[in-house]
């Protein structure tokens, strides 16, 4: 029931308003769940007799096999004892669970993997401290009773116990598996499941021990492909934990709008400066930090809240002078730039990574929006290496690796000041003009992810320089091979994520794209059809509103139509290919009709499913 109404309450989110509308079914399922929750935590319902009995069944059930303690472990679909709501019991069931996780018994080994997985299934982080407010307090009393001073003493006092037992217990336990990944007798099957089970345990609420992370750092450039990845999303997670709180700034709607047309859905005259609208940076550093931006594609477009909350565009970062012991073991390891070089060694060899991975790029994000410039230089000088890579079999795996360096460093620069842009864009620009000027059918993929990952979820006034980047692609004409032209048009797919938050782009691509329609390459014509089938896809009329800041479809359809017919007419009136005497010519004229009609029949089709997605 649990993950089910977690499904509902994610279900019946309104991502415009921001606010839950639980129904009333939902309401009672999680009063349900937290009545069960209060009875397994305080009520002890067994007898002496029950008590007796289980005893002996379970001295019954390990007096010759450990299989019958497995299943015991398993228990029932109502209570699955190694994620029971008890650090203490977590404390003492993991470790064995992984210790003993090796057997030569193939039922035993199947019983332990089903074990693990359904721990990795059902387990949802336990607080370790609860904490109550005084509008709990007084709906306790409302619906029980008032409490005696000395009443509210002893829970406090068993409170505090309960909390300290839960610290340690959880201490403990990471402490444990920490000495299991470090002890050279466990087997790497051992260290998958204790890796697993570490990045499961994470939580802000208590700092994590420094021996933790440093155990988590080594096995980021661990020969083991399994253990490489457990150890990205620690350190992913630990960047997370440790990342500096944002400064938030309220305003109501008038200080922000002069004007509010909020019955219309779609392109308005008080949602055009959220677009990007060719936006120009401002000179001074104050006024990019005063600057609202909202990153959610949803803000504006069809109502504005009352209040808008926004983070101001500053944010602190560790520095060498002041940083906590457990923030400076990941610093200290990644300004080492052998440390770096043997990272993107490993990685570049991810026989099963064929695809952009998202965890690596979440690490990246996380160390550059911590630390700032600091690992850039390192960082930069090994990209380099990545991307002039000759050896065939390396080839693919160095772009991976670089496209998601790169998506991680831009996404996470998005609160740097307006300098540390500059000096970092000085040093983009050059790598990424090489990039694009060396695209080929093994890393065209990975960049476009590169810049999709980077640009999703972000106002496009705060990410004008990636932005501008990838719309210069368009102007520069290929010298070497056509697929490279190509490839850079695929680049400029990945706008797409930004939708209707940057007209202008999409009209001056337009204009460029709808000139090239009849290419003389098929790799080319195809995706300039997808282009123009994303801009249309914008070009919509919802309610009362409408997108009146996009290409519009029917006026291209005229032309394109009128376009069309001539094309029919050259094509009928002349034939494809011209045979005099031994000589074969193929007409000019005519080829360029026909792949104006192939053309045509790519965009009506992208067109349809681009509308569809949108809507």
């Amino acid at each position: 029931m649990r993950n089910d109404v977690q499904l509902i309450r994610t279900l019946f989110r309104n991502e415009i308003i921001g606010e839950r509308d639980n129904p009333c079914a939902l309401i009672i399922n999680q009063i349900e769940l937290q009545i069960e929750e209060f009875e397994l935590n305080n009520f002890r319902i067994l007898t002496e007799i029950d008590k007796q009995i289980e005893l002996k069944l379970f001295d019954l059930s390990i007096n010759r096999y450990s299989e019958g303690c497995l299943y015991i472990l398993f228990g029932n679909n109502h209570c699955f004892l190694p994620t029971k709501h008890s650090w203490t019991m977590m404390n003492k069931l993991w470790p064995l669970i992984v210790r003993r996780s090796y057997s030569k018994k193939i039922s035993i080994e199947r019983l332990i993997q089903d074990l693990k997985k359904q721990i990795e299934k059902q387990f949802v982080t336990i607080a370790l401290i609860d904490n109550t407010n005084q509008t709990s307090e007084h709906a306790a009393i409302a619906l029980w009773r008032p409490l005696e001073p000395n009443e509210i003493e002893i829970g406090i006092k068993i409170r505090e116990k309960r909390h300290q037992t839960n610290i340690q217990s959880y201490n403990h336990l990471i402490d444990t598996l920490c000495s299991l990944l470090n002890d050279e007798t466990s087997t790497w099957g051992q260290k998958k499941m204790a890796m697993s089970f570490l990045c499961l345990l994470l939580q802000k609420h208590v700092s994590i021990p420094s021996s933790c992370i440093e155990t988590c750092l080594n096995f980021l450039i661990h020969d083991n492909i399994e253990l490489r990845k457990h150890a990205v999303k620690a350190i992913a997670a630990f960047c997370r934990l440790q990342k500096l709180p944002r400064i938030y700034v309220e305003k109501s709607l008038d200080e922000i709008l002069k004007f509010n047309d909020q019955l219309q859905p779609g392109d308005r005259d008080d949602n055009l400066w959220i677009t990007y609208n060719n936006y120009k940076l401002p000179e001074l550093q104050t006024e990019w930090e005063e600057t609202c931006f909202l990153d959610k594609r949803h803000h504006g477009y069809y109502q504005w809240r009352k209040l808008i909350k926004y983070p101001i565009n500053k944010r602190e970062r560790y520095n060498s002078d002041r940083m906590p012991k457990h923030v400076s073991i990941i610093f200290d390891r990644f300004l080492d730039k052998n440390f770096i070089v043997k990272l993107t060694k490993v990685i570049i060899f991810d026989e099963r990574e064929i695809e952009f991975n998202k965890l690596r790029f979440l690490m990246y994000k996380g160390l550059f929006r911590n630390f700032g410039m600091a690992f850039v230089n390192n960082f930069i000088e090994q990209l380099y290496l990545l991307i002039r890579e000759k050896i065939q079999e390396k080839y693919e795996g160095s772009h991976r690796a670089a496209s998601e360096i790169i998506a991680g460093i831009i996404r996470g620069s998005k609160y740097w000041t307006l300098e540390m842009l500059d000096e970092l864009w000085q040093k983009l620009t050059p790598f990424l003009t090489e990039v694009s000027n060396n695209l080929n059918q093994e890393s065209y993929l990975h960049w476009g992810s590169c810049f999709r990952y980077c640009l999703n979820d972000t106002d496009p006034r705060r990410m004008c320089r990636p932005i501008n980047f990838i719309y210069k692609l368009i102007d520069q004409h290929s010298t070497a091979y056509t697929f490279n032209e190509a490839s850079r048009w695929y680049l400029v797919q990945s706008l797409r994520v930004l939708q209707w938050r940057i007209p202008s782009i999409w009209c001056s691509i337009h204009e460029y794209a709808k000139e090239l329609l009849d290419h003389s390459s098929k790799w080319i014509r195809e995706r300039i059809a997808v282009i123009l089938a994303m801009s249309f896809g914008l070009d919509l009329k919802l309610f009362d509103g409408k997108s009146a800041r996009h290409p519009n479809t029917d006026q291209f359809s005229e032309r394109m139509r009128e376009r069309l017919r001539q094309a029919i007419d050259i094509y009928e009136s002349k034939p494809l290919v011209n045979i005099s005497g031994s000589s074969i010519e193929l007409d000019v004229e005519a080829r360029q009709a026909l792949n104006l009609i192939e053309t045509g029949k790519i965009i009506l089709f992208k067109n349809q499913l681009f509308s569809l997605d949108i809507i």
